[in-house]
């Protein structure tokens, strides 16, 4: 059953309707000001700052460990609450969790990222778009603007206590790569994929590692990596790029035959990866670039049943690119991918 401290945190999440309890408060309050404080972050540790740098990954870990706490709350009450109570505190549990993942990811990205500390913009979403609650006011807190589709998705009706992590792309992830100062977690699966089908995973994400690997984040589960959010700010500097200097190397690196040896990998699978990379490039519209000026590109296992989770990537790959001044976004599909059609509609 659950603990008397479970039961304690769950109290505190869904208080009173205008009163947060100890938990949520420190939540917001941890929340607030690492958004409010982030200029701080990325400092040399020699520099005059370097105390508000630290006091600041401080708050961080603090932050990262109460989302760690509510996330395990909701795998344990969906695994051992009552059916009639699980039913009906679990839609509201469920949204905190899933705000909680790309509230985290979003904290992590603050304190992980190469480029300069993002400009925070201010809450410019219509009054409408928000909800009330805890939930809100971390809404409120994301940068996302007014992607409100983003958060109206019923509960699943088969609660799942799986858990799930949500981080940014950590350079270790690469093999070869050098770690960027103060991220020192290494996803070991995630390594082994991109070693064991270079190819497959060139074909998937080479492009946004090898130029953009700032706005890139790794959904995992208790198997591994199983969803990914990748996305670049410029995106008409990036294609251009992709298309001058990245394709004609990949290309020279897979040439055409490559696919035709009988690969362990599997045949029809790294054949269409080498051609895809031979293939022409679509030109976006300029009309396109203009009105959206971010590409973004997300993509989940087929064991991610929990379209909350898919939402949190999005959210957090959303909030990354809108902190830096992006004000829309643009993914290219092909009309024939119906599992990726699919993907993005039940996204909204």
């Amino acid at each position: 059953p659950l603990t008397l401290e479970e039961v304690r945190m769950l109290v505190e999440l869904f208080y009173l309707p205008y009163h947060h309890g100890a938990l949520a408060q420190e939540l917001l309050e941890h929340f607030r000001w690492l958004r409010a404080n982030s200029l701080s972050v990325g400092v040399p540790a020699t520099a005059p700052d370097a105390c508000g740098g630290t006091r600041w990954r401080g708050r961080a870990q603090s932050f990262q460990l109460l989302c760690a706490r509510t996330c395990r709350l909701h795998s344990r009450f969906v695994s051992t609450a009552g059916r009639a109570l699980l039913y009906d505190l679990h839609p509201y549990l469920w949204d905190i969790r899933n705000m909680l993942l790309a509230a985290s990811a979003f904290v992590l990205w603050l304190g992980c990222q190469s480029i300069t500390a993002p400009i925070l913009l201010g809450r410019d979403a219509e009054p409408w778009a928000r909800r009330g609650g805890l939930f809100g006011e971390l809404q409120a807190l994301l940068p996302v603007g007014n992607s409100c589709d983003l958060f109206y998705h019923p509960p699943p009706l088969f609660p799942s206590s799986q858990l799930y992590l949500l981080r940014p792309l950590l350079p270790l992830d690469k093999v070869g790569a050098v770690p960027w100062r103060g991220c020192s977690e290494v996803s070991q699966g995630l390594r082994a994929q991109l070693s064991r089908a270079p190819a497959l995973a060139g074909r998937l994400l080479g492009s946004f590692l090898s130029l953009s690997p700032e706005y890139t984040f790794v959904l995992e589960d208790e198997g591994g990596p199983c969803g990914y959010a990748a996305g670049a700010l410029h995106a008409e500097g990036f294609l251009q790029q992709r298309d001058s200097s990245w394709l004609p190397a990949i290309r020279h690196k897979y040439p055409p035959d490559l696919g035709t040896g009988g690969p362990a990998l599997g045949q029809d699978a790294l054949e269409e990866a080498v051609l895809f990379f031979h293939e022409e490039q679509l030109a976006v519209p300029q009309p396109v670039l203009r009105r959206f000026p971010s590409l973004v590109q997300l993509g989940t296992a087929p064991r991610v049943l929990d379209v909350g989770a898919s939402r949190s990537l999005a959210l957090c790959l959303l909030s990354a690119l809108r902190a830096n001044g992006s004000r829309g976004v643009f993914c290219q599909v092909s009309d024939a991918d119906r599992q990726q059609l699919s993907f993005y509609s039940k996204l909204g």
